[in-house]
């Protein structure tokens, strides 16, 4: 995979030392971070390459996500009343193109990849990880133009995988706070207090080409607002433990403005 450095990051070789190594560092920042960044994961000449390719596209057909939303992207939550601090609505802005409108590019061609969905897996403990059966939803890239964001959310998939191809001159900083709920307790006390402005966040510093993987289903996050004239522009790859994931109609819809059909 010529767009990837796999002399630093030899997710290639999964028979070696260093693949272990790889592994095992990234697993402890996980541990200790709730994320591991890569950075320098792309090449500079892929980055040049994919900006090339996708940014004609987005000027031409990215849909424009904008909606009031709260932290959980879905009007009502079992057990809460509305009006509960933790149903809060924010606001969301971004423009989003799909793999179907870019296929074979830089992008496609990495989520595609076997060897990158291995070396995921083996980071994740999973026995495999698989693609989305969903040329809309598996991976996008997102544009923020200035004093746009994307508000604070959790994923639905257990983990999330990013690649930033374009940093901002200022804003657009990736905020985030892990175990923020589990499985088991949705803490909406602690989401409230969140919104509220109550809990201590994180800042995830990145540079363009930089892979960056976290726990999104558990970890709050949001991409903060952009400030000035260079967008922030970065990939979404989900992958999910049994094949054949896609999203619902009604998700389609609300995030890409268009179905599968």
């Amino acid at each position: 995979m010529d767009i990837i450095d796999t002399d630093r990051y030899p997710i290639d070789q999964p028979d070696s030392a260093e693949f272990r190594a790889l592994c095992a560092r990234c697993q402890a920042d996980l541990d200790t971070q709730g994320l591991f960044n890569l950075p320098g994961f792309l090449r500079p000449e892929a980055i040049e390459r994919t900006l090339d390719w996708v940014k004609p596209v987005i000027a031409r057909d990215a849909f424009v996500h904008k909606r009031a939303h709260n932290i959980y992207f879905k009007k009502e939550i079992p057990g809460l009343a509305p009006g509960h601090p933790a149903l809060q609505e924010l606001q969301t802005i971004n423009h989003t193109i799909c793999a179907d409108q870019i296929e074979g590019s830089p992008i496609t061609r990495l989520y595609d990849w076997p060897a990158f969905a291995s070396f995921l897996a083996h980071v994740m403990n999973k026995p495999a990880l698989y693609t989305m059966d969903d040329r809309i939803a598996g991976a996008n890239v997102m544009t923020y133009y200035h004093g746009e964001a994307l508000n604070w959310h959790f994923d639905r998939s257990e983990f999330t995988t990013t690649l930033l191809l374009q940093a901002p001159k200022a804003g657009g900083e990736f905020e985030y706070l892990r175990d923020l709920r589990t499985a088991e307790d949705p803490n909406y006390a602690g989401v409230a207090e969140l919104l509220m402005g109550k809990r201590q966040t994180q800042i995830c510093p990145q540079d363009a080409g930089t892979l960056n993987v976290f726990r999104g289903v558990n970890t709050a996050h949001r991409v903060t607002p952009v400030e000035g004239d260079r967008p922030r522009i970065n990939a979404v790859l989900t992958y999910y433990e049994t094949p054949g994931r896609r999203f619902s109609e009604q998700e389609h819809l609300g995030f890409y403005g268009r179905t599968l059909a």
